[in-house]
Formats: C-alpha cells, sequence, structure tokens
C-alpha cells in the first residue's frame, strides 16, 4: 500500500518506538529468566531461646549439698547407734526424708493445712504453729511462701534418749534455703517478711520413737529456729 508522505501515520510510528523503549528499559531492571527457577527455600523457625529474667537467662538451680558426719565423729556413732535399734534407718536416707518433710511443712504452714502439720510435727510443736495460723486468720492476713531452692542440708547433731519409758532419738539438721516468705494484710499490703528471695538458715530438730517393730513411723519436727 502506497502512503503520501503528507499521510503517513507519524503517531503510530512514535508509539511503536515508545513500546520498544519500554521493553528494552524492563528487561535491563529485571533481566532474563533463563532455565528453571529454583524453588523456594522453606524459613526455618526461631530456635527457641531459654527463658530470661530482665534480661538474663535464668540460672539454674544449685544442687543440694547435703552433709552427714562420718562413723568416727560423735554424732556419726549416735546415728550408728539410732540404726541399730530402728530397723531400717540410715542417715542418707533421713537426711532427704528431712528435706521432703520441710518442703511439706513449710507448704501446710503457709495454706494453714492443719491436718498435714498435724501428722508431721510433735504435739507441744502443732500446737504452736496452730496458734500462728489461728492468729494470722484472724487478723486477715495471708502468707505468701516459696521454697525456690534448697542448697544445704547438714545433719549437725543427734541425742538417743534411752533411759525414758519408751526410747527415742532427737536428730538436728541445718537447712539452707532460697524462699521468698512475705505475710500480706487483706489489701495484699505487705506486713512482715520481704517479697523477693531471701536465703534462709534454720535449725530443725526431727523426732521419733524407736519402737523397733514398726519402721514406717516417720519422723517428726520437734523444734525449729533459725540458725
Amino acid at each position: 500500500m502506497d502512503f503520501l508522505f503528507g499521510h503517513f501515520p507519524l503517531d503510530l510510528v512514535f508509539l511503536g518506538l515508545v513500546a520498544a523503549f519500554l521493553v528494552l528499559r524492563l528487561r535491563s531492571i529485571l533481566g532474563k529468566r533463563v532455565g528453571v527457577e529454583p524453588a523456594p527455600q522453606p524459613v526455618q523457625p526461631a530456635a527457641p531461646v531459654a527463658p530470661v529474667i530482665e534480661g538474663k537467662a535464668e540460672p539454674v538451680p544449685p544442687a543440694t549439698t547435703y552433709d552427714i558426719p562420718t562413723p568416727d565423729t560423735r554424732v556419726g556413732q549416735v546415728l550408728a547407734a539410732i540404726a541399730q535399734r530402728q530397723p531400717g534407718f540410715s542417715p542418707d536416707t533421713f537426711i532427704r526424708e528431712a528435706e521432703a518433710a520441710f518442703r511439706q511443712i513449710v507448704q501446710a504452714y503457709a495454706a494453714g493445712d492443719i491436718q498435714t502439720l498435724r501428722q508431721r510435727l510433735t504435739d507441744s510443736t502443732f500446737t504452736t504453729f496452730e496458734a500462728a495460723i489461728m492468729s494470722r486468720q484472724q487478723a486477715h492476713e495471708t502468707l505468701r511462701s516459696e521454697i525456690r531452692d534448697i542448697t544445704d542440708m547438714a545433719i549437725v547433731d543427734a541425742e538417743l534418749v534411752e533411759d525414758a519409758s519408751l526410747p527415742y532419738a532427737r536428730i538436728e539438721v541445718r537447712i539452707v534455703s532460697d524462699q521468698i516468705s512475705v505475710t500480706l494484710d487483706q489489701n495484699g499490703q505487705p506486713v512482715a517478711g520481704v517479697d523477693a528471695v531471701t536465703e534462709f538458715s534454720d535449725l530443725w530438730t526431727f523426732e521419733r520413737i524407736l519402737d523397733g517393730a514398726t519402721p514406717a513411723t516417720q519422723w517428726r519436727l520437734g523444734a525449729s529456729r533459725s540458725a
């Protein structure tokens, strides 16, 4: 088809040049895809991190140290005499039972669990604990007590009493623990203790009758005081 110069569609030529320019521009920016594209890589989940407290990793609780007198000491000899009188007794077993009793009694006292305390305490000690719980309840106070760690359990003294109608034994244990112990009023305000982890050092004296025939009889707390 013939076109006169005056009737040549210059607008079509101009649009064609613009289109060619845009194609070349896009190819220079985006590049050319050649071959098979690699499959997208899955995103790996973030590795779990240890719990942190105030920006620092929570420390691992220390292991409990058990200190038992050797047989050549006075206390060690008394422990050996108790073992002769009471079947099934051993210092190693006793000190771990004392640790479990410590946790149970502390928790029961804070919760006002009279039944558990009656089973774990001697009569005179139970009377003292019960009176303290009743006084706390009458004042509408609550005790928040939490044992975080028990760092040290040590048998520091022992006594075998055989001149009574029923022979019995006493064993004194030093217990070092990290606790939160704070008494709150009815409005939740602290009235005694500290709402923070504090180290406690206590001396607990456990007692039991050496009847020989009932090895399942448990040791009871007969006295407690700060070390």
